[in-house]
């Protein structure tokens, strides 16, 4: 994560923590017994749906040192009983720090040359196109479709909406900001550095342009919620690298909820790695990991 520190000071040096910050600190436990470990990854089902496996013990061990520090518990078991307690808000804590944020721009090109060069095309000008990045994380995912979507309609364009989603709120901090590494621009093409970002002096970082940036809609949303917070339904789904993490009844389940949001016609991307292959669902294939419902 970029802060604006960086942006306006990006030779700005970050002071190492004190050494008292580590679970080998005297009075901290680092050990995440067995039953709290089945404690944990009950609750993290419950939540989120994430199938963490009996293989995974040593992840979140490692994974939640900081939520200890951070909350003052001295061990594993002093943190359960914090979740347990309905007051503390910690669960929303407890799911940023298990899910896995990794991504950068342009992830899976072929998706984003078929919806420039197959999906796009369908759609008129001044059709109100409206899209959906399911599980954003820290925003380059739907800033991809963003920059793919003013290259082919131009800026301003007021015919395309993108609502951006994840489960936590930490990534989505990240993508609001719209700074990231210069690392995470690999993909990105010098004529498209130039027209959609701004860069800081020493070309360390770059910030999508406000202009862009204003026409995606972020918002914390928890897949498996009871409804969601949308009017009508969209023309494109973009879910990709998230149902790897599910069980497949849970895969059926999302894959039915997303289809039920996309209008006849549309279009549901996942991500190259995942499959509907086995699961119930009323979608046409048309290549590895695309497909649409239906016009009828």
């Amino acid at each position: 994560m970029l802060s604006l520190a960086k942006w306006s000071r990006s030779n700005a040096s970050t002071a190492p923590p004190p050494a008292s910050a580590t679970l080998s600190s005297p009075g901290r436990s680092g050990s995440l017994s067995e039953e709290d470990y089945d404690y944990i990854r009950t609750l993290v089902y419950r939540e989120s749906r994430i199938n963490l496996g009996a293989n995974k013990r040593e992840l979140v061990n490692a994974r939640l040192g900081k939520r200890l520090r951070a909350t003052g518990a001295c061990s594993f078991a002093d943190y359960c009983r914090l979740l347990k307690s309905e007051e503390s808000g910690e669960l929303i804590h407890l799911i940023d720090a298990i899910s896995t944020n990794h991504t950068y721009f342009f992830r899976e090109q072929a998706h984003f040359a078929f919806l420039s060069s197959h999906i796009l095309p369908l759609y008129r000008t001044g059709h109100p196109l409206r899209l959906w990045s399911a599980a954003c994380s820290t925003g380059e995912e739907p800033y991809s479709i963003a920059i793919t979507l003013a290259g082919h309609y131009g800026l301003p364009a007021p015919n395309w909406s993108l609502e951006c989603s994840d489960i936590s709120n930490r990534v989505l901090a990240v993508a609001a900001e719209g700074i990231y590494d210069a690392s995470k621009l690999q993909n990105v093409s010098t004529e498209w550095r130039q027209r959609y970002f701004l860069r800081n002096h020493d070309g360390t970082a770059f910030r999508i342009r406000p202009e862009l940036r204003a026409r995606l809609a972020f918002r914390r949303l928890n897949l498996f919620q009871s409804s969601y917070p949308f009017t009508g339904a969209f023309d494109i789904i973009f879910c990709r690298n998230v149902m790897i993490y599910f069980d497949r009844t849970t895969q059926e389940e999302l894959v039915s909820r997303l289809t039920r949001c996309l209008r006849p016609g549309g279009f549901l991307l996942i991500g190259h790695a995942e499959s509907l292959a086995g699961i119930r669902h009323g979608l046409t294939p048309l290549k590895p990991a695309v497909y649409r419902r239906p016009e009828h």
